[in-house]
């Protein structure tokens, strides 16, 4: 759902605002309702994030956030996962996680919703790319393909089933294949 003001919103008035279920997006002026995540959605996102921290975590290399706004660039989108390096993940004076982060993420997942922009989801990989993210991935359930996208180079797609898709070099030991990520369905 696209909701276009009257009059041209800014970022900062658009931070302001109260949150929404699901989330909004702000990206160039407008904002963006993302749909509400369905089954599929739902299912490769509570198996995901889990298992990448499970990796990536205990070495306090990075860690993997769902549903956490992530704004930079003037724009405020919500990955579906957004992973940071550790020592990039923002924090309190006490040393706990900020509620705030004003960054792109070292490595964005999006799952691909059926009533969801796979342009306007493509436009926000891209977005975390020119700002920094090492990686991309774009996962059609419908579809059974994961679509890679790194800095300055092609679209990679990945659908054959033992095919170990590839991952930012901060988190070489999580290993997954295209039938492992999708078994997450069955």
């Amino acid at each position: 759902m696209v909701q276009t003001p009257a009059t041209p919103l800014t970022l900062e008035a658009f931070l302001q605002l109260p949150e929404t279920e699901p989330a909004s997006e702000y990206i160039d002026g407008r904002i963006f309702q993302k749909p509400m995540p369905q089954g599929e959605h739902s299912a490769i996102q509570t198996e995901l994030a889990p298992a990448i921290n499970q990796v990536v975590r205990p070495s306090q290399t990075a860690r993997a956030f769902t549903e956490l706004r992530c704004t930079f660039g003037e724009r405020s989108t919500v990955p579906d996962i957004a992973v940071f390096l550790w020592h990039r993940i923002p924090r309190k004076e006490n040393g706990s996680i900020a509620n705030v982060f004003n960054l792109a993420p070292d490595w964005t997942l999006e799952i691909l919703s059926p009533d969801q922009s796979q342009t306007r989801v493509t436009k926000n990989i891209l977005h975390c790319l020119k700002y920094g993210t090492q990686m991309g991935w774009l996962i059609d359930p419908a579809e059974r393909t994961v679509l890679i996208y790194l800095p300055d180079q092609p679209i990679a797609i990945y659908d054959e089933p033992e095919t170990r898709l590839p991952v930012p070099e901060f988190a070489k030991d999580f290993n997954l294949t295209v039938a492992e990520l999708f078994s997450w369905l069955l």
